[in-house]
């Protein structure tokens, strides 16, 4: 997924910030990268590979909870680096299945905006590197819908049956629903979670159609009216067409980070250090921002 929830890529970097290279071009070997589909330029990852000699294998997950029972069963292992969102890294950590990081072997560490470390998932950043951060959104074509939607609980409108899209994120939708009844998107409340679930029950007439991928798309096309997207996909549609409204919902927005953890047992765990230095570099987390928007 690429999720972002997001992107303000999260590595974003201080005024000043190293541009040292890392690794030597003699260098060869093999990183094995673990994330959603399209978190990287091409461009980026054969920088990487021409100046290192390290390969790139690119594997992909759809879920966060895909990667987790992946990595339990290689039981740490098999997978050099791993990007992912922050409540699943939580408990990759508490299992024993994140090494921590020497960031001594990080020349360009000082580049990462604090704002994004010291988070709930790593509070001591021992594990963890901040690589992306976003919010979810409501957008919507003022020609394709009969409301002003100012937050969530409009989305429940009958004007809008049959013209909603949402994103296929479990967390994000059942969070719309415990803010519409005015829960907390991270309660742990069982009965409060079976009443989100009888209030989506109730917008479901409304929904045209559930999908993670390219969802702007669907907006942009005019197959739905409103949706609730990802921030990478709002600015796709915002650049597609400038008359979209963007909602920042009034109940309240999920905020969510996408961090870099090396596995317990990633065979080639120095090759991940060189390829988070590598992004870590100014000019190249300029790429990868352009790039996942």
């Amino acid at each position: 997924m690429k999720k972002i929830l997001a992107l303000v890529l999260s590595v974003l970097l201080l005024v000043t910030a190293f541009a040292g290279c890392s690794g030597s071009s003699q260098e060869k070997g093999e990183l094995v990268l673990f994330t959603w589909e399209g978190m990287f330029p091409q461009e980026v990852l054969d920088g990487f590979t021409e100046e290192t000699g390290i390969e790139v294998t690119y594997a992909n997950f759809d879920y966060d909870e895909t990667m987790l029972a992946k990595l339990e069963t290689a039981k740490g292992g098999e997978y050099d680096l791993v990007i992912a969102d922050d409540y699943i890294i939580e408990t990759v950590i508490a299992e024993g299945l994140a090494q921590k990081l020497d960031t001594s072997k990080l020349e360009n560490y000082g580049s990462i905006n604090p704002v994004y470390q010291g988070q709930f998932f790593d509070p001591q950043n021992e594990y963890t590197v901040p690589y992306g951060a976003g919010v979810q959104t409501i957008v919507y074509d003022p020609n394709l819908v009969d409301v002003e939607i100012n937050g969530y609980a409009d989305l429940w409108d009958p004007s809008l049956a049959g013209n909603v899209g949402i994103i296929d994120n479990f967390r994000v939708v059942n969070g719309m629903a415990l803010k519409v009844l005015g829960e907390s998107y991270n309660t742990e409340d069982t009965a409060t979670i079976e009443s989100a679930g009888e209030k989506l029950q109730e917008l479901a007439p409304n929904i045209r159609l559930i999908k993670d991928q390219n969802t702007q798309d669907d907006l942009l096309s005019g197959e739905v009216g409103a949706a609730v997207l990802y921030t990478s996909q709002v600015t796709l549609a915002k650049m597609a067409n400038p008359d979209l409204k963007v909602v920042f919902p009034e109940e309240g927005v999920g905020f969510g980070i996408m961090a870099q953890f090396i596995p317990s047992n990633a065979p080639h765990a120095d090759n991940a250090y060189k390829f988070i230095d590598y992004i870590l570099r100014p000019e190249i987390s300029a790429q990868c921002f352009e790039y996942i928007g």
